[in-house]
């Protein structure tokens, strides 16, 4: 998929729905190039529930700035051999998956959320950080969710509720192929922007720090009660822009839910 709208139809696995260029089954694989981006700050302890399109590539690039990756799915650690020799991050079950982590990213399909185990974040590090990459599709696989459509609650605040513990929402609106193929280092004019919305800032600053040693500007999206602005069908959704224009289109949403979106 190499443009329009970033949900192209039904995958072949649970997590491959979820991301922003969710049905793609191509991996595609980091290029070495003199500009891109390297190491810039100190090796974390991350874990990755969910190992599809988007958790699989976080996993590739992350194990690739040296970050130590633990990754999970709803198959089991046996299924993720194959990536887990690719990459050297460590396959673990969904239980293990925050053990010990400073960031959890959570990118599963929004349904599952509430399947999720509890206990879920109870050993993990100190002050972590919880980001939340899901968006809601009811036609196409989540179903109607009442308190997303009818009490106005935004998508990654229906999961933050589910989680128990604050989110902050990005990349549900980027294509897994660009976290792979389209790092650039800071200043570069062609550098995209991810929006990042979320309630603690200093969350939000350590999420922002992340995305910059991936190889992307981010652009600060407000309030998780404000991630609306960031959800499908909004203007910023799948857009690969740098930061004024990603300001521009979180500017320019709307609160309405499409009719394509509704359950």
């Amino acid at each position: 998929m190499t443009g329009g709208h970033p949900w192209a139809g039904p995958a072949r696995s649970e997590e491959d729905l979820d991301p922003g260029n969710a049905g793609r089954r191509r991996a595609v694989r980091i290029i070495a190039r003199p500009d891109h981006p390297a190491r810039t700050g100190d090796t974390m302890k991350i874990g990755i529930i969910g190992a599809g399109n988007i958790g699989g590539n976080l996993t590739r690039r992350l194990t690739s700035l040296g970050h130590e990756v633990s990754v999970a799915n709803s198959r089991g650690p046996q299924t993720l051999t194959a990536l887990a020799e690719e990459t050297g991050a460590t396959p673990v079950t969904v239980a293990e998956a925050a053990r010990g982590a400073e960031i959890v990213v959570v990118t599963i399909p929004l349904k599952n959320v509430p399947d999720l185990p509890a206990g879920l974040f109870d050993e993990a590090a100190d002050g972590f950080v919880v980001i939340d990459t899901g968006n809601y599709y009811p036609q196409q696989r989540d179903g109607r969710i009442a308190a997303i459509e009818d009490e106005g609650l935004t998508e990654s605040r229906w999961t933050e509720g589910h989680l128990g513990h604050p989110v902050v929402k990005a990349f549900n609106g980027t294509y897994a192929e660009d976290i792979l193929a389209r790092p650039l280092p800071a200043g570069d004019p062609g550098r995209m922007a991810l929006p990042v919305a979320g309630d603690d800032d200093a969350a939000k600053k350590a999420v922002r720090a992340l995305i910059d040693e991936l190889g992307f500007d981010s652009v600060d999206a407000g309030g998780l009660d404000d991630s609306w602005r960031q959800q499908p069908e909004t203007p910023v959704y799948g857009l690969r822009a740098g930061v004024e224009a990603v300001t521009k289109a979180l500017a320019e949403a709307s609160p309405e839910r499409k009719e394509s979106f509704r359950g």
